[in-house]
């Protein structure tokens, strides 16, 4: 993956201003920014399904917030960096599982994401679900880069206490692109013009991936 920084990539004059028009967001021609918009379109029914996913507000608040994570979800497995957290909702009839890793930006370790992979209720589909904190500049939306791939940007679709959230649904370009790489870097913004790149590994993605039931 080639190295860089905030200032060599988001500093660039090709990407000058590009955040800074909300407007042009969707115009990246990626499944990323593509599949943003398909999840805004239906929102209630993607919260509805991520409401009763209990422990991943309770890992996001202990990651974000810094505090000792809560006996809620257990975790299943360790697959590289990822964990496998399942837990059995209230009235639920089986348990339900997500993949999970929280990161810190290199050079700000005040800055947190949790990144979370889960099915949709009728099993048909994959959510990315990501956690930032509060203090985001929410018209800039989330970039993403996979190894040296531009992959695009997502829109948050809410802010909870113990963060914002930004989620697409996974097609399998996604899907292959992180089972493949070695390295994802999310890119958010707290202005127009700085872009914090923070690094995620994506060593047992692929195992823990499949490992979803």
């Amino acid at each position: 993956m080639a190295e860089w920084t905030d200032g060599e990539m988001w500093g660039h004059p090709r990407f000058a201003g590009a955040f800074a028009r909300p407007a042009r967001f969707f115009e990246v021609t990626s499944s990323w920014a593509m599949n943003s918009r398909a999840v805004n379109s239906r929102p209630q029914r993607i919260w509805r399904h991520l409401a009763s996913f209990g422990f991943l507000a309770v890992a996001a608040q202990a990651f974000l917030g810094g505090q000792p994570a809560l006996a809620q979800g257990v975790v299943k497995a360790k697959h590289g960096d990822w964990e496998l957290r399942c837990e059995t909702p209230p009235g639920a009839q089986s348990e339900q599982c997500a993949l999970l890793q929280s990161v810190a930006a290199e050079d700000k370790p005040n800055i947190n994401l949790v990144v979370i992979v889960l099915k949709t209720a009728d099993g048909k589909s994959r959510l990315l679900r990501v956690i930032a904190p509060l203090g985001v500049l929410l018209p800039s939306g989330l970039g993403l880069k996979i190894d040296a791939t531009d992959v695009g940007r997502a829109g948050f679709v809410r802010c909870l206490p113990t963060g914002c959230v930004a989620e697409v649904v996974m097609d399998e370009k996604l899907i292959d692109q992180m089972k493949t790489g070695k390295n994802a870097t999310f890119i958010i913004f707290q202005t127009p013009e700085e872009g914090i790149g923070i690094p995620l590994a994506l060593n047992g993605f692929k195992q823990g991936f499949e490992s979803l039931p």
